[in-house]
């Protein structure tokens, strides 16, 4: 091979490699949050599972992609590892829909793909016109990366040299399957190592025999990826790639001593030497789906015995902000809006405890809190950084938006944190230190006052999570009522004081300073309900 091949080669695999990451990506852009309702569809019904796999897969160009979703997805409970056992038999299906186009002799038409691609991204003025150009340009370079590498090896065809090299490994299998298992986990495709294979087989190099232990071996490889990204993950989510070595070496361990038969079976249904690769790819994956579905359930308990749960570890940490979902935009999302949700709870129940010091003046309990502040301070901060990790361009204007909602509400919530932690503290501590009670009615009155907060709380935080219209402006018409019964209360206290009323004097600074610092936390609460109402504004 001159330097000139070696050098087209390299340029034909990574434009292979370029145009399948560019059809992975405009298809999952133009499927937005349908990708999202699509696994959440996935429920114990396994035959529906498995749908749900190959569809998803074949709409992200890659079974390993789907696998290191499944792993992020069950490590952050959204699914549990029954339902994936399915979904990972339906990826496998699923990857054979984008080899089996490779298949398709249509690369003359490559350079017009990727033109008629372009121009509808240029056409389109974004969404999913512009998202279906990109994959449509993404295929038209896979297209175009096939024929370079055809053409390279061509001219090929008649070494003695590699032919002995591909003969080679129809003889020694085992050998085949260790190589094409390597490759594929370098290129993190085994779509890429099987259009290799395909192109190859195109010139004349490569046969069946040959072909068959490069497609189990690209099988075996693929599930590197999901043993990589579920190192450091909770037990479920290595189960899950797990699984997938599974099905994947059972499956090779059952067709290896059976090779010769299915060469046998195959050969007579085309006879394209690329097709027949991509068929035996197909038929592989489709008798592991047939094999194994029948038994998840026990396939399940064994994954969970090889792999047991280990005793849990408190974690003051982010648990759903997963950085393998960061590639699907709308997983991300929802992922950080499970965080959002997680640092609420803490806010709440540091905004409950709140009213149990100023009654019982414990200071444990005033740490406690402050504690919790510095887990709220931490969580708002992962938050936005892991939000930052999504890049503009691979949001719509939709997901534009909910990132927004997401990076105000979690501000607000550390607002409310610091309100709780830096005043509301310090007064309950100045309480403490001068031996003050409230009087009965105006301790009364706080408690009043504190349980309407937190019933506005409980509100703001559905009103985030579900973007209610209605309950948002039952929150915002809520705080003007916090308004007029904070003045109402801050009336009755100097009514108090007027009366003479030891207690109230003694405590008039810090009784009005509750108070208004409880009306401040509302209104940070109620900000949430502005931004579900101006996207109902915007249409």
């Amino acid at each position: 091979m001159t330097s000139f091949t070696i050098i087209s080669f390299f340029g034909g695999v990574m434009l292979l490699l370029y145009g399948i990451r560019l059809v992975g990506e405009g298809l999952q852009r133009a499927a937005g949050s349908r990708l999202r309702g699509f696994l959440f569809a996935a429920t114990s019904n396994r035959v529906k599972a498995l749908g749900v796999g190959a569809a998803i897969t074949a709409l992200l160009q890659s079974s390993s992609a789907t696998t290191i979703m499944l792993v992020g997805l069950v490590g952050s409970g959204l699914m549990s590892l029954t339902q994936t056992m399915g979904v990972i038999l339906g990826a496998d299906i699923g990857t054979t829909f984008t080899v089996q186009i490779l298949a398709f002799n249509i690369y003359d038409y490559a350079v017009f793909i990727a033109g008629a691609g372009i121009l509808l991204m240029f056409i389109s003025r974004g969404g999913v016109g512009r998202d279906a150009g990109l994959a449509v340009t993404g295929g038209g370079f896979v297209f175009l990366s096939l024929k370079v590498l055809i053409g390279i090896f061509s001219p090929l065809a008649q070494s003695p040299l590699l032919t002995e090299a591909f003969l080679g490994i129809s003889k020694d299998p085992v050998a085949g399957i260790i190589i094409s298992a390597l490759a594929t986990a370098l290129l993190h495709s085994s779509a890429a190592t099987l259009g290799l294979a395909i192109t190859i087989a195109h010139s004349g190099l490569l046969t069946l025999d040959g072909a068959m232990p490069i497609v189990l071996g690209a099988n075996i490889g693929t599930c590197v990826s999901a043993i990589t990204s579920s190192i450091g993950s909770p037990a479920d989510s290595k189960r899950v790639a797990l699984a997938h070595v599974l099905f994947k070496v059972i499956g090779v361990l059952i067709v290896l001593p059976f090779l010769r038969v299915s060469t046998y079976l195959i050969s007579p249904l085309s006879v394209d030497a690329g097709r027949q690769v991509a068929l035996a790819h197909t038929f592989f994956n489709i008798a592991i789906a047939v094999l194994f579905l029948p038994f998840t359930g026990p396939l399940t308990k064994l994954v969970q015995r090889l792999l047991p749960e280990r005793a849990a570890e408190n974690s003051t940490g982010p648990r759903y902000l997963d950085p393998l979902v960061l590639a699907s935009p709308s997983l991300a999302l929802v992922q950080a809006t499970r965080e959002a949700l997680a640092l609420a709870d803490k806010v709440e129940s540091m905004l409950g405890d709140s009213m149990e010091v100023f009654k019982r003046g414990d200071e444990q309990l005033i740490e406690a809190i402050e504690r919790r502040e510095d887990e709220v301070d931490f969580l708002d901060r992962e938050i936005k950084l892991y939000l930052t990790k999504l890049t503009r361009e691979s949001l719509n204007q939709e997901q534009a938006r909910r990132e927004m909602e997401i990076l105000t509400f979690t501000n607000n919530m550390e607002n409310i944190g610091d309100v709780l932690d830096k005043n509301l503290m310090e007064l309950a501590r100045k309480k403490m230190r001068g031996g003050l009670q409230f009087s009965a009615v105006g301790l009364k009155e706080i408690a009043e006052l504190h349980s309407k907060v937190m019933e506005n709380f409980t509100m703001g935080v559905a009103v985030f999570a579900g973007s209610e219209v209605l309950l948002s402006r039952r929150l915002l018409g809520g705080k003007t009522k916090i308004a007029e019964l904070e003045k109402q209360l801050r009336d009755a206290h100097i009514d108090r004081l007027h009366r003479g009323l030891k207690e109230s004097i003694d405590t008039s600074s810090i009784h009005l300073d509750v108070l208004a610092n409880l009306k401040r936390i509302n209104s940070y609460i109620c900000n949430v309900a502005y931004a579900v109402l101006e996207r109902e504004r915007k249409g």
